[in-house]
């Protein structure tokens, strides 16, 4: 089965990666000559996801002139208060018309690599409480060498936090039933919903074997931009 909707969260700060951000937006930084959010989208776009939102915040009249122009078909949603990525959702839960959704993270750089891994995290979903699975990565795999880990990840593929050996790549797929117990608008965290799921056992994950790109800080990103070993 294909998940067909998809949420972009693009309303942070990205106080990490100042000065650059201080007066563009992170998700529309450039990545080997090509924006951040353009990763987003174009994953999104060659995986068969055909209904997208982006939410924004922190000058999001740059986010939306980009995304009109380049992706007209592409909704914007405004935050004129920053809701913190579980509210952020939260807000625009709507747009799904209650159908299971993709979240990504405008700050991973996301390539077709994923593709088998979306397949797959998509079957790991489907085959567990149909709740929540989130993609994860190894510390081996990642970039930056400097990431802590997460979660733990059972036989079972559930998720805990024991032992925090994988790291979330910004890349779920969610039941919007998991918000019933929310309000909307309000301002939290998707850690809290994450809990919820893990004392349900009910939070689902699969370990992607792809090399983990993700623009942490100004520093990772310069390495990014200037390593000859990244082919994007």
């Amino acid at each position: 089965m294909v998940i067909k909707k998809a949420i972009i969260l693009a309303a942070g700060f990205g106080k990490r990666l100042l000065p650059l951000t201080k007066e563009q937006p992170k998700p529309l930084l450039e990545v080997k000559g090509k924006k951040l959010l353009d990763y987003s989208i174009s994953f999104l776009l060659a995986n068969g996801v055909s209904d997208i939102i982006i939410n924004s915040h922190y000058l999001h009249e740059q986010i939306s002139n980009f995304v009109n122009e380049r992706y007209p078909n592409i909704k914007i949603s405004y935050e004129k208060e920053i809701l913190d990525t579980g509210g952020g959702i939260l807000n625009v839960l709507p747009f799904f018309q209650g159908e299971n959704f993709l979240v990504l993270n405008s700050d991973t750089i996301w390539t077709n690599d994923y593709k088998i891994d979306l397949k797959k995290l998509t079957d790991v979903f489907y085959e567990g409480k149909n709740k929540a699975a989130l993609l994860l990565a190894t510390k081996e795999n990642s970039f930056d060498s400097n990431l802590s880990g997460d979660f733990g990840i059972d036989e079972q593929g559930f998720l805990n936090k024991k032992a925090k050996n994988y790291i979330y790549t910004g890349c779920q797929i969610l039941n919007p039933d998991i918000f019933n117990k929310k309000n909307a608008p309000s301002s939290f965290s998707m850690n809290e919903i994450w809990e919820d799921l893990i004392k349900d056992n009910s939070l689902n994950g699969h370990v992607s074997s792809c090399t983990f790109l993700h623009a942490t800080n100004l520093e990772i990103y310069n390495q990014l931009n200037s390593s000859k070993t990244i082919d994007l």
